[in-house]
């Protein structure tokens, strides 16, 4: 394996057990990539010790009218987040489609990872909980 290409990992967030050491699993390449744009989606202003910044603070749209404005903020806010704070990623596409029937946001995410020329796709339904 050449030295310049980069190996990501990252922990497993569901905390799964690894069967053969019984130590937290890991995430390796691609997936360690999604889970951590994951992550920073679904991570609220202030919820990081030292770091309240990081993260789309997008629970307070989803208390907005589902409308097709509310839909286009929440795709600057993503859009904003994920090129402000996950440098191993450039994205391509993010659509963001309100769908009042079913009281959400359709999300599609696609973006490339570093050094690997195969585009991700990631889709979302975001909704309130109560």
């Amino acid at each position: 394996m050449p030295n310049n290409i980069r190996r990501y990992v990252d922990l497993d967030l569901n905390f799964a057990a690894n069967p053969f050491g019984g130590d937290v699993s890991m995430n390796v390449g691609d997936q360690a990539v999604i889970g951590s744009v994951l992550n920073l989606l679904l991570t609220n202003h202030y919820e990081r010790p030292f770091h309240p910044e990081i993260g789309a603070n997008i629970t307070k749209l989803l208390f907005e009218n589902i409308t097709s404005l509310t839909a286009n903020a929440l795709q600057r806010e993503i859009t904003n987040t994920i090129e402000n704070y996950e440098p191993r990623v450039l994205l391509s596409v993010v659509t963001v489609t309100a769908n009042p029937d079913q009281n959400g946001f359709d999300v599609a995410l696609e973006f490339f990872i570093n050094n690997n020329a195969n585009p991700i796709s990631i889709a979302l339904f975001l909704e309130r909980i109560v």
